[in-house]
């Protein structure tokens, strides 16, 4: 019998993102029997866009949840050596995405993982943002109340003086035009700002100014996914 194989499968930044995708992507998928993915409804919309010729019943599909019983259904499809794809919502599998504790099991049983190449945001922005890309932190969500939000920049400006790193982090997009105005009010006149919107889309926007510059430009980032990477100057 064969063994158990693990894909990693990148998904789509933006709706009219399939030209980000390499071809590869569409042979791994037809070795898959069993997707473990973040939102079953998207994912199958995902495969129909990779090729119409795909028979979407013809895979087994199971819901990625944070529980017990996802963590035994995937150990059970492993031993029954299953060729398995994971599948996220957007960009990569486990990287500011579900997946992580799927791939940590399959680790632990001793299982090929096999990750494909495919558009992550954050590199994507970081690669056109000129900022430090050989020493960046990526640091999630910042805190949603603004006390915090703010003491959390301030933290990240001297971070970022300090190991002359770059500090990228996100927001839920329709709370971007907030997270800007915080930016502008707290960070230093000279720290540079890179916002990167709708990656790999027909939107997509990517510019870099110091805050002072910001301040004299308005962009329109409500509800549009987007990127944030923040470096500081003495």
């Amino acid at each position: 019998m064969s063994e158990a194989v693990v894909y990693l499968i990148p998904s789509l930044l933006s709706e009219n993102g399939i030209h980000a995708l390499p071809g590869s992507i569409k042979n791994v998928l037809e070795k898959c029997q069993v997707l473990f993915v973040e939102n079953e409804r998207t994912s199958r919309r995902f495969l129909k866009k990779i090729s119409k010729d795909f028979i979407i019943d013809n895979f087994e599909w199971h819901t990625m949840l944070q529980d017990s019983a996802t963590a035994e259904c995937f150990r059970k499809k492993i031993k029954e050596s299953k060729i398995i794809g994971i599948i996220s919502e957007a960009g990569c599998p486990g990287i500011a995405d579900p997946g992580q504790e799927l791939v940590a099991l399959a680790q632990e049983m001793n299982v090929a993982v096999k990750p494909l190449v495919g558009p992550n945001s954050i590199l994507l922005a970081l690669m056109a943002s000129g900022m430090n890309g050989q020493q960046f932190q990526f640091l999630g969500y910042l805190p949603i109340q603004e006390l915090d939000r703010i003491r959390s920049l301030k933290e990240m400006e001297i971070e970022s003086i300090k190991k002359k790193c770059s500090q990228i982090f996100i927001e839920t997009p329709y709370r971007n035009m907030q997270m800007f105005e915080t930016i502008l009010k707290t960070a230093k006149p000279t720290t540079r700002l890179c916002i990167a919107v709708e990656l790999t889309g027909e939107k997509e926007w990517i510019k870099t100014m110091s805050i002072t510059d910001w301040k004299k430009l308005k962009p329109s980032l409500h509800k549009r996914p987007a990127i944030f990477i923040l470096q500081a100057t003495n």
